[in-house]
């Protein structure tokens, strides 16, 4: 049986075969989602196979396709942790509603005596049960290679995946570091990595496990800014979940929500890897049905350019007026992938005609959909980095949404997001897709703060020492904070941003290793000022105005009160740090355990619309069912 996450791939093949012009008369497809106990279950996906049509239940558990043509269809729904469901001859007729209810069952996660190894093992493991086969091993048995071999194919040379290597920030002094400074981050991508990681029976790979990403993934019920500003601070600060005499403090930042009914008109250009690394079922074939939501959504006012990159880039579609739906979705259609990737080239060719379409005052965009192989021409990531930066002086911002497994290339599309002003998205599954470019993509492509950082200055008479979890590669230098001219992270409509601290206050005993200078010579250390005061530290902000060039400064005091009852949106960013923590293998996960996350998190999911927490339960289910005690964790 393949995995749900292979099935649900292979699912997306049936999807793009879609015909064009649906028939005048049509009809709807409406029910509910239930599991084997009766209970509703949100966030599962629907799709008339054959068809784009499609639709997740909501809290619910009920959903609704409209405009569906004529006729009768297959009707397949599918959710994490369930075995899909099926139902045949569902039947349509014009200007009526057919009910289709749907029991699902769940799957089991438990893995039972059999052991799981990292994808970089070294070897195979010492049992290989049907239940236990990553989704990559199950993708080499199903062209009928043998188990051993395709093991081997799965470890190398097959699996070139490159992620970019960090080491984890440690405790340091206060006293010799009071500041900590680091640039704002929106992207997302790590957590839907880990996702197809954990669900195609692996655990991922240190590195790809940026915490920071999965505490960011969720929506927060942040308040957003009262005055002119478009930013606002939030600070909270209770017991550290896995070292309890430490203390965990939370600073959220939420941006202004816009209506963005009037946005200004959009100018993208899907630039598409068409290169023969793309030719799997979840790379170009799951390229095109994603893009093929964002198309439906456009407006007339909007335009749509496609380039590819092969061997060579080109132009398939020009500029193209979001009205003409059917034009741009069989210039998609028409893609295949094969070649070597030029992907430097197609960067500075769709860059070119973006540039030739620039909208003032509107959104100008690359969307980049890639494994990230780039292989021919300018290549390097120190090349491609350089021409993201001179060509983002065009105004010109650049999305970048990774697919696939086996040579993802992470650090790469990382560095070219963060370089382009832009933001960086895995995708993994449509409904991933429909959350990156429909839930999202306005807030995104509408920037209401740029050059974002946060400092924070710890006060040394309430803190002895501090570790930033999360956000190594975004670490500035004190320096940078005011200094207008180092580029950081930008914040779009309802955007929010959560960095989490692990505190060691003053007085308590700790079996933690704290970073101490040397001792200085001709420097002294003066006693701390403000030894009296109720602060723990203060929160300062600095970001531009959108079209601006000189920054403004927010400032948040932290007091030292801790709450013994933090709220819901608290614990449930300390489950996913604590996830975290384990999946890396981290030396200061102290009590972390996959009992405490999943706890935490079922006790946090709330109403939860769109079911991204409880996927997340499911999700640490999956870690759990690994098997992983702490001191296994993946290399």
């Amino acid at each position: 049986m393949p995995t749900p996450i292979v099935r649900q791939l292979l699912l997306v093949a049936t999807l793009i075969a879609t015909p064009r012009l649906a028939p005048p008369d049509t009809g709807r497809i409406a029910g509910h989602v239930r599991d084997a106990a009766g209970t509703p279950l949100a966030n599962v996906q629907v799709l008339v196979v054959g068809t784009r049509l499609g639709a997740a239940t909501n809290a619910a558990g009920s959903y609704i396709i409209t405009k569906v043509p004529v006729g009768t269809y297959l009707l397949r729904t599918q959710l994490i942790g369930y075995n899909p469901g099926t139902v045949h001859g569902v039947k349509v007729t014009a200007g009526q509603t057919t009910t289709v209810d749907v029991a699902l069952t769940a799957a089991p996660l438990q893995v039972s005596g059999v052991t799981v190894a990292p994808m970089d093992s070294r070897a195979a493991p010492a049992t290989f049960g049907a239940a236990a086969q990553s989704g990559v091993v199950r993708g080499f048995a199903a062209r009928g290679l043998r188990r051993d071999e395709a093991w081997r194919r799965q470890r190398e040379p097959w699996n070139t995946e490159e992620y970019g290597h960090t080491e984890e920030n440690p405790f340091v002094a206060v006293s010799a570091h009071p500041l900590s400074t680091f640039s704002i981050d929106v992207d997302r991508a790590s957590y839907g990595n880990v996702r197809r990681f954990l669900l195609g029976g692996s655990a991922p790979p240190k590195d790809a496990v940026r915490i920071e990403e999965l505490v960011n993934y969720f929506p927060y019920d942040y308040a957003g800014p009262e005055g002119d500003d478009p930013v606002a601070i939030h600070t909270e600060l209770a017991p550290a979940p896995w070292k309890p005499a430490h203390q965990l403090l939370r600073i959220g930042l939420q941006a202004r929500r816009i209506d963005l009914r009037g946005l200004p008109p959009s100018n993208f250009v899907f630039l598409i890897d068409v290169s023969g690394s793309m030719q799997d079922v979840n790379k170009l074939p799951l390229v095109k049905a994603s893009l093929a939501l964002l198309v439906n959504s456009l407006r007339a006012t909007d335009r749509v350019a496609i380039v590819v990159y092969a061997g060579s880039a080109g132009l398939v579609l020009a500029s193209t007026p979001g009205s003409e739906k059917q034009t741009i979705l069989a210039a998609i259609d028409r893609l295949e992938a094969g070649g070597s990737t030029a992907g430097g080239a197609g960067i500075k060719r769709a860059y070119d005609e973006a540039v030739a379409n620039f909208v003032r005052g509107g959104t100008n965009r690359v969307i980049l959909a890639t494994d990230g192989d780039f292989n021919v021409g300018v290549s390097s990531d120190g090349e491609l980095v350089r021409l993201i930066e001179d060509r983002r002086k065009t105004g010109v911002f650049l999305t970048v949404l990774g697919f696939g497994m086996g040579n993802l290339k992470d650090s790469k599309m990382e560095q070219l997001a963060d370089r382009g002003n832009g933001n960086y998205a895995y995708i993994d599954n449509l409904l991933e897709a429909r959350k990156t470019l429909l839930s999202e993509l306005g807030g995104t492509l509408y920037t209401v703060a740029k050059d974002v950082k946060i400092q924070i200055e710890f006060n040394p008479a309430r803190v002895r020492a501090y570790r930033l979890i999360g956000y190594e590669n975004r670490l500035l230098a004190a320096e940078d904070f005011a200094d207008d001219a180092r580029d950081a992270g930008e914040m779009g409509s309802g955007h929010s941003v959560t960095a989490l601290y692990e505190i060691v206050p003053v007085g308590v005993q700790t079996d933690v290793t704290i970073r101490l200078p040397d001792s200085l010579r001709y420097q002294t250390v003066s006693p701390p000022r403000g030894a009296g005061s109720p602060e723990l530290g203060i929160v300062k902000v600095r970001y531009k105005q959108p079209d601006g060039d000189r920054s403004r400064l927010l400032t948040h005091p932290v007091t030292t009160t801790v709450t013994r009852n933090p709220s819901a949106d608290f614990r449930f960013q300390s489950a996913v740090a604590e996830l975290g923590l384990l999946l890396k293998g981290s030396a200061h996960r102290g009590t972390a355990s996959f009992e405490d996350v999943i706890t935490r998190a079922r006790a946090t999911i709330g109403e939860d619309p769109d079911g991204y927490r409880t996927e997340f339960v499911r999700m640490a289910q999956a870690a759990q069912s690994l098997g992983l005690a702490r001191s296994e964790a993946p290399r």
